[in-house]
Parts: C-alpha cells; structure tokens; sequence
C-alpha cells in the first residue's frame, strides 16, 4: 500500500488508492462486489437542515448501476419549501466523492450524498447545495482565487448528573476526563466523522458546563481542516448526522442550539476562510495580511447584517448574539480579538523564533512556511445555520469585498484592538454597526442587500423570498424583551429549537 493513502482513516479510499474527489462509479461499485456491501443509501438535505434518507437493497449488478447512473425522484415539496406542490419532483443524483461507509448500519451499507435536479435533469436553482456552487464559480470568476472554508462544531452532551469529578461551573476549556466526562463519546465521533471523509483538525471540551434538574450539561467541540467549500459543507452534515446517532446509541442527547439556558454559554459554528491561488495562502505574505485579505473582511463586514439570514435562523440565535459576552454584536473586526464578528487568529506568523527547536534542543532548526495556516474567521453563526447557504453567503461576501469601492479603507476604518464593551472604549462601541437582534431584523437586512446575493445568478430570487418569508413569520422583532424576566417562556422557546439545523 503507497504511503500517501496508507494512513487515511476512510475506507475508500484505502481501497481504491486514490483521493475522493477522483472516485468514479466504476470504483464504487468495485468497493460494493469486493466488499460484500448489501445496501446504499442515499442521503440528502432537507430545509431543516438534517440529511434525509432513502435506502436500496443491491439485488444484482444491474440494478446498482441503474442506481448510480440514474438516482430516483424523491417529492421536493416534502424536502424543500420552496417548490408547488405541482410540479415538485426532483431527481436525487449521487454525487460519488462523497461516498462512504455507514458507521452505524448492522448490515454493510455505502452512503452517498446527492444533488437535487429538475424534470429536465437541470440542478435544482433553489437547491442550497447548488446555490453554493454558483456563489464558488462566482467567486473564482471575479478573484482568480478558489475559497476554502472550515467549521467549527460546538454542541452540548446531555446525560444524568453524576456528581464525580464535577468540572467548574462555566470553567469546561479544554478539561480532562474525569472533570470531561464525555470525551469518550467526542474521540469516538472524531473517528467516526474521519473514517467517512471528514478532515478532523482536533476536538476538546468547552467552557460551558452545568447541573440542572438533575442532568448534566458538558460542551464540546469539533474543529474542521480547511478544504474546498462544497467538501466543507458536505462534512459539516455528515458529522452532524453522525454525533445526533452515536448519542443516541451512547443513550445521551446532544444539542447544538445556539443557547440552551440563561446565564451558560450558548454554541456557536464559527467559520474560518482562506482564499488561495497556485496553492498559496492568498490572505498572507511575509508574515502580514494581504490586500486580498482586507478586502474579504470587507466583504463579511458589509454584509454581516444579512449573512446571518443563512447562520442565525431561528429565534435562540439572538439569545446568544448579546452585548457583554464572546458571541460577536458589533460589526467590527480584530487580531485574536473574541469580542469581534471577524477574527483573525493566531497565525504562526512570528518571525526568527523557531519555537520546535525551543521547546525540542534536539531538533534541528528548520525554515518552515506557516502562510496556509492563517484563516480568517467569522464568528456570529451557530448550529441553526443552513451550512450550505451559509458557505455560499460567505462566498459572495467575499467576491462581493473585491467589488466594493475603497474595500481597504472600509476595513481598516472598522479595526478594533480593544475590548469595545470596556466603558473607556465606549466611543468605539458607537460609531459601529451592530448585527441584527431578531430573525425580522436579519429578514430585512437580507431584502435590503438582496441584489447583491442575487448578482450573476447565484441565489434565485424565489430562494431569497421563501427565506424572508421565513423568518419573518417567526415575528420576534420585540422577542427579547417580551420573554427577558419569564424563564419559562424561554425554555419554551429553547424546547422548540432545541435539535435545530
């Protein structure tokens, strides 16, 4: 076995020696008759979020190819709400990188997610999926440059109280077991989410932690490795839909509602993005942002306000999004800042200070380039996201920083270095733009930048009005203040997105 793929956790791709993107339906079912694989199952997104399922006993070869060549209708009025019931058949075609094998299914399964496609084998305009490829193809039109993305899963795990080892309240970063008491459950999803193409970064606890009504409450998280945005996206579901089933196994429930409580730290999905051309990090040069880099930031700045039509949809989303606390309000940006909506981490960036050969004297001391682990961050989405409409928003956002006039300037005039929320800072905290406070703030926002979503075709305007529509009929403009003094008008509304996205 050749070393490049030797130490990849997907079975595929062990199999078939080669990278998923080059995975063709001569090579799945190839893995099906050598394998003895009894069923595939197709897999795709529903407007809630979640993969729906449609599965198929293989009974001889040429039914599998007729399965792989052809896909099969599914109702898409029963899918996505964007359709008439009229004319809502759709065609679920498989798209064969994304192959895998079930972790979870007793009898040997292959899992394949598909694309939605009309009566006239055209991809679906309204589809998020395909949304997302035209805002890509928009992008490297206008740039030159290809987007790559990266999420980040916080959720928390759910059981009965146990009262050993009880981790501080609110004081969860990075614990150990037995203060972590299910990093167990979090090492074997890691695994799991790997063996099935995803490109795990790292995984460790979070802040939050808490007893109430007898449960406890621990949050986790699950870091992604920047890959191309389409890859991105489909990872994101497929980890998603494996946590929810191994919890159910493990007999614990996991949320990854943006707030579950009062006064305990909500979850976010932040995501990190780079912009790379010839393979490099085009965000970064000699240890400095870029141009390009600026004028992203002013891209995800700008249209901040309406992106969150696509990261915060529903009413618990702006139960997180508040002053005073990490998850971001103000329209700003910062260095290792957590307090802004843009973010740019720690990026190796140091210079002549070769911290292996420190912290190792046996080692030798080595010119290593950092530049493509420098990201850029945006902050305010949580696990209500449409992940593919999200990536598409953030794409055009993108694009959209190369289009603007003095993008530099815009960003650089909303740089913060200071916590805003310190009273000496006040006046910066003024003069910026905040993040809207409701889904009908951000379904306003969303109509008044439309045009530029809309621009080169990338989201169809019927897709644009389904999502105003949408949020609005959520009708929590004043939702803050009615529910503020009355926890239990708040569980209630915690209760009814609890299992959001």
């Amino acid at each position: 076995m050749s070393n490049s793929f030797s130490l990849n956790p997907n079975p595929l791709v062990q199999f078939l020696q080669k990278p998923t993107k080059e995975f063709t339906k001569a090579d799945i079912i190839k893995f099906v008759v050598e394998n003895d694989v009894e069923m595939i199952n197709f897999r795709y997104p529903g407007s809630d979020g979640r993969l729906k399922t449609l599965n198929f006993v293989i009974n001889d070869l040429d039914y599998l190819d007729s399965i792989l060549s052809s896909g099969e209708r599914v109702d898409g009025s029963s899918l996505l709400p964007f359709l008439d019931a009229g004319s809502s058949d759709l065609y679920v075609i498989p798209r064969f990188r994304t192959a895998f094998v079930n972790p979870f299914s007793d009898v040997p399964a292959l899992d394949i997610l598909c694309s939605y496609y009309t009566k006239d084998g055209e991809p679906l305009e309204s589809s998020p999926e395909y949304t997302m490829r035209k805002a890509h193809e928009a992008l490297k039109k206008v740039t030159g440059m290809e987007f790559e993305v990266m999420g980040e899963l916080e959720y928390y795990a759910i059981s009965e109280r146990e009262d050993l080892f009880l981790a501080t309240d609110q004081r969860g970063y990075h614990e150990s077991s037995p203060f972590n008491k299910f990093d167990d459950f979090r090492c074997e999803a890691l695994r799991m989410i790997a063996q099935t193409g995803g490109l795990i970064k790292y995984g460790h606890s979070e802040v939050g932690n808490f007893t109430l009504d007898n449960l406890m409450y621990e949050q986790n998280e699950i870091e992604f490795l920047p890959t191309a945005m389409e890859d991105a996206a489909d990872q994101l579901m497929i980890a998603k839909w494996i946590m929810r089933t191994l919890a159910y196994d493990y007999g614990i429930s996991i949320t990854f509602a943006p707030k579950i409580t009062t006064g305990k730290a909500g979850s976010g999905m932040h995501v990190h993005t780079r912009m790379r051309k010839d393979g490099k990090n085009m965000y970064v040069a000699n240890g400095e942002l870029t141009e390009t880099a600026h004028k992203a930031i002013a891209g995800f700045l700008e249209l901040a306000p309406s992106l969150t039509a696509f990261g915060n949809t529903n009413p618990t989303s702006y139960l997180r999004l508040v002053p005073h606390q990490e998850a971001p309000t103000n329209i700003c940006w910062g260095d290792r800042n957590r307090s802004v909506l843009v973010r740019v981490p720690l990026g190796w960036t140091t210079k002549g200070n070769n911290m292996l050969c420190d912290a190792n004297p046996l080692e030798a001391n080595e010119t290593m380039d950092y530049n493509l682990k420098q990201t850029i961050e945006f902050r305010c989405p949580d696990g209500s996201a449409d992940v593919y409409l999200l990536m598409a928003g953030l794409a055009v956002a993108a694009r959209h920083g190369f289009e603007m006039e003095n993008a530099v300037q815009y960003a650089k005039d909303r740089y913060v270095n200071v916590n805003i929320f310190h009273d000496e800072h006040k006046a910066i905290q003024e003069r910026l733009e905040h993040l809207p406070s409701s889904c009908f703030e951000s379904a306003g926002r969303l109509d008044r930048q439309r045009d530029i979503y809309e621009k080169y075709g990338v989201f169809a305007p019927r897709l644009i009005d389904g999502l105003i529509a949408k949020l609005k009929q959520h009708n929590d403009h004043d939702l803050r203040n009615q529910i503020k003094d009355n926890p239990a008008k708040i569980m209630e509304l915690v209760n009814t997105f609890f299992h959001c996205g």
